[in-house]
């Protein structure tokens, strides 16, 4: 048993041949491209069902604020109702928007990992074909799944930030423009 583990040990980080070597890191190189362009897609899918989210929406607040504007029944006693109306509508926004705000960002994360596991697999190709790779070893050749810096996720909290506030002014601005039509 001792001698199988000895065996084992020793030919785990066994020289490969270049060709091998090549092999493999074009394959890695393949996955992750392809991997890189399917995040991509993907958060281009997601950002047009965030442009249709915000259509939707603001469509609906035309029309709120239309009907609110030509009702002849409605008064300032009123408001209580579009303005609640409004604020629902603003909540389901948000949810939404939330949601694909969510997405959108794993996406993102996702294929800046991918880009990075990309360039240093596409690194060490560039090594091993120029021959400053001494001896090819598997240990060598392991390509990790890269992650970016911690700094990297302070761009998702300023689109966070920037949508959440756009949220908040919109809400505004549509609250005092009811209270403004029905009570002056």
């Amino acid at each position: 048993m001792a001698d199988l583990d000895q065996m084992d040990n020793s030919n785990r980080f066994a020289p490969i041949s270049k060709e091998t070597a090549l092999q493999a890191l074009n394959t890695i190189i393949q996955l992750h491209f392809e991997k890189t362009l399917e995040k991509k897609r993907a958060v281009d899918l997601q950002k047009k069902q965030l442009f249709q989210f915000f259509l939707l929406f603001f469509v609906f607040l035309a029309l709120a604020f239309a009907s609110s504007a030509l009702s002849p029944r409605l008064q300032c006693r009123h408001c209580w109702a579009p303005i609640g109306l409004v604020s629902l509508a603003h909540l389901i926004f948000y949810a939404a928007m939330a949601q694909t705000l969510r997405c959108i960002n794993g996406f993102k994360y996702q294929r800046r990992c991918h880009k990075l596991t990309l360039g240093l697999a596409t690194e060490k190709l560039r090594q091993i074909r120029s021959g400053n790779a001494a001896a090819t070893e598997e240990e060598e050749l392991e390509i990790h799944y890269q992650e970016p810096p911690a700094s990297y996720f302070g761009k998702f909290k300023r689109n966070w930030a920037m949508y959440f506030g756009f949220l908040v002014l919109t809400f505004g601005f549509t609250v005092s423009s009811i209270v403004a039509l029905l009570c002056f």
